[in-house]
């Protein structure tokens, strides 16, 4: 009896943790059970069973479908913004291939070992939200990354650490952009120090 008992209550908690994978894109992190009063070795035993797999610290995927690292990294780094020529791809102005490193910004001291493998931009917290916005990857998880003109003003900021084809490329194809915004562009670049970098080297690519 309670053999039965404990197959039933294990069966109705694969049940609802399946259920909170399908309103999550196929995903479930450890710590939602918590929510739920679920024990988190229900998730080992959905790992064995082969129903799901793990694919970062405390984060699962349902085993039939892909993965997709962009939204993996982004859900399980809270504080992790696509910036750059990743969120430009995203935008549909690069021409940098996707990658397995990505171009991702942090705030100042925020330091967590599975974003080594990536290109880090530390920067300030005044200035870490200035251009947030959303967007969907290729997979069509939603992730948060850097609105067009806060790249831009990147990619020219720390031109330095990028390929000087490729952000001349982006810099033409938002130039060709009929939902450009050169006031806000203007405004970001102020705020971030570089106007007069940001304005003349945009100027050059007209």
């Amino acid at each position: 009896m309670k053999k039965e008992i404990k197959k039933f209550v294990t069966e109705n908690y694969i049940e609802i943790i399946t259920k909170l994978m399908n309103c999550n894109n196929g995903y479930i992190l450890s710590e939602m059970l918590e929510q739920f009063d679920i024990h988190r070795m229900y998730l080992t035993i959905m790992k064995n069973k082969g129903l799901i797999e793990r694919v970062s610290k405390g984060v699962y995927i349902d085993s039939k479908i892909i993965e997709d690292s962009y939204y993996t990294l982004s859900i399980s780094t809270p504080k992790l913004i696509y910036s750059h020529m990743t969120a430009l791809y995203f935008h549909g102005l690069s021409i940098k291939a996707a990658a397995s490193s990505y171009d991702i910004t942090v705030p100042q001291k925020y330091n967590v070992a599975k974003l080594k493998n990536h290109n880090v931009f530390y920067v300030n917290d005044d200035v870490y939200e200035l251009g947030l916005t959303e967007v969907k990857t290729p997979m069509g998880n939603t992730v948060k990354c850097y609105d067009i003109e806060r790249c831009i003003c990147d990619i020219i900021r720390s031109k330095k650490r990028m390929d000087m084809e490729y952000i001349k490329h982006s810099i033409r194809e938002y130039i060709k952009r009929k939902d450009k915004d050169i006031t806000k562009l203007s405004d970001y670049a102020e705020k971030l120090g570089i106007k007069d970098e940001v304005i003349n080297f945009v100027s050059m690519m007209y």
